[in-house]
């Protein structure tokens, strides 16, 4: 069993600086602990799955169709984006349906909280570019997203000036480092983890000025939640699949969808320019729920699934806390 208390000074391994490693290292590091990041690919990070992600932070949302713990692991991880990253874009987010999916509109209003109805006014008046486009929506304040490739940046810069040091093209692992190891590889960790399996996640990344919104946009669809969310310099992500499949690239098909559910958002988006297609593979564990695994001398922290940067702030809390403190989260964690 794992020590649960480790002098600041002792040394502490994370692997892997996605977005799930990076938050263990920043916390970490914050709390006076000697941290090492290591992470086997470059610096520009566009072999990991958070260069992939949509970004959004929104339990609310995501207890449509998501356990309980993902709504908790969310609203704590929302605290701690505004304490460490207070320029976080906190506009809310905005669900919206075509007549044709009244029925499952009003359903995700059931199957969520913390929003409130705008009528076609309200949203007008809140996103100027969809007036007349749709006859309500439901909008949730409270919630926010991030840009992965822009944020991940910003977070590895907050451990260094915290004092942990990040190896990048550092292939390591556990048993090739000293004192607390803490493994965020996802799906690269199989070999420890059998039971990960990968879930696709295609995007597309486009571009236009004609279009301009402050805030995600959710269209209710029949088979997969779909969202526009924007990026600067005038680009939106269009996504995201959950495609039980472990190949790399963006099929025909959901190409057809993501790009049909960012016209029915506004026509403008069929004039605009593709920059780029991509997918990550998501580590999920058979539950799709995260784990905090605690094993001899070692953590690992995986099954992020399709929630990695809404739940990872939290979950490197609970880290944190079960090491400095022994606290245990018996939702999520397992000790061995």
């Amino acid at each position: 069993m794992l020590q649960t208390t480790h002098r600041p000074d002792s040394p502490v391994s994370i692997i892997g600086a996605g977005i799930a490693g990076a938050w263990q290292a920043l916390l970490f590091a914050q709390a006076g602990h000697a941290v090492t990041l290591h992470e086997r690919s470059d610096a520009d990070m566009t072999a990991s799955t958070s260069h992939w992600a949509g970004g959004m932070l929104a339990p609310y949302c995501e207890a449509e169709v998501a356990e309980p713990i993902i709504s908790r692991l969310g609203l704590r991880s929302l605290d701690i984006w505004r304490r460490e990253l207070p320029d976080t874009p906190f506009n809310g987010s905005l669900v919206v349906a075509h007549p044709r999916e009244r029925n499952d509109f009003e359903r995700f209003a059931r199957m969520t909280g913390g929003h409130r109805r705008l009528d076609a006014a309200g949203l007008a008046e809140l996103e100027p570019s969809l007036e007349g486009r749709f006859r309500d929506a439901l909008f949730f304040p409270t919630e926010g997203h991030v840009e992965p490739r822009r944020v991940l940046p910003k977070l590895h810069a907050r451990i260094k000036a915290a004092g942990g040091t990040i190896k990048f093209g550092s292939d390591v692992s556990a048993q090739d480092l000293d004192g607390l190891v803490i493994d965020c590889r996802g799906l690269s960790a199989r070999g420890e983890e059998p039971e990960l399996r990968g879930v696709k996640g295609e995007m597309i990344l486009i571009e236009t000025d004609e279009v301009q919104l402050s805030r995600p946009v959710r269209l209710i669809h029949p088979r997969w939640p779909l969202y526009v969310i924007p990026r600067e310099d005038n680009r939106f992500m269009l996504g995201a699949t959950s495609i039980e499949a472990e190949d790399t690239g963006v099929s025909v098909r959901s190409a057809l969808e993501l790009l049909g559910a960012a016209y029915a958002v506004h026509p403008a988006f069929g004039e605009a320019r593709i920059v780029e297609f991509g997918s990550g593979l998501r580590p999920a564990f058979p539950d799709n729920l995260p784990r905090i695994g605690v094993r001899g001398g070692q953590i690992s922290v995986n099954g992020l699934y399709r929630h990695g940067f809404l739940i990872a702030p939290a979950l490197a809390e609970l880290t944190l806390n079960f090491v400095e403190r022994g606290q245990i989260d018996n939702e999520v964690m397992q000790c061995a």
